[in-house]
């Protein structure tokens, strides 16, 4: 568990953000002649992380000093998240080469096996399933073209 100091750090970038985030769909439409517009999601996003900022924020203030004191960073920890981190910012470098799915899939195996310590065949499974899912809920029930991989998918 992070430290009070690494809460409240956390929940100020975070409600910056979101109040960022909530600023830039204000000045979208709300909603459109068929439905939500261009800034329905995004400002309820902005809601949301603001709100989560706010719990994070109270609980960076609630902690006792003493507990806070206790407490000692781990530097597997942090290697772990920032390792997360950069797999998904591979991820996303690789969207327009390899295409969504395998995007997707590789990112998934990797987080579940590496930093979940997993079996390899459950993180090919968990990954294959929901980028199927993604493709059925974006491509097919919402008409919202995923980045394609150059054989098609």
């Amino acid at each position: 568990m992070a430290r009070g100091k690494d809460n409240l750090i956390s929940g100020a970038c975070l409600a910056a953000f979101g109040i960022y985030v909530i600023s830039a769909a204000a000045k979208l439409p709300y909603v459109s002649e068929v439905g939500p517009g261009p800034g329905f999601f995004p400002l309820w996003i902005g809601i949301g992380l603001v709100l989560f900022a706010s719990a994070l924020l109270f609980a960076s203030f609630s902690r006792s000093r003493s507990e806070a004191k206790r407490e000692t960073q781990s530097w597997k920890t942090t290697a772990r998240a920032l390792a997360g981190w950069l797999a998904m910012m591979v991820a996303i470098a690789l969207l327009g080469r390899i295409g969504f799915a395998l995007s997707f899939v590789a990112l998934t195996t990797f987080l579940i096996v590496f930093l979940d310590r997993r079996s390899p065949w459950l993180a090919l499974g968990v990954g294959a399933a929901l980028a199927v899912a993604f493709q059925l809920i974006f491509a097919v029930a919402l008409d919202i073209s995923l980045p394609p991989a150059p054989w098609g998918f």
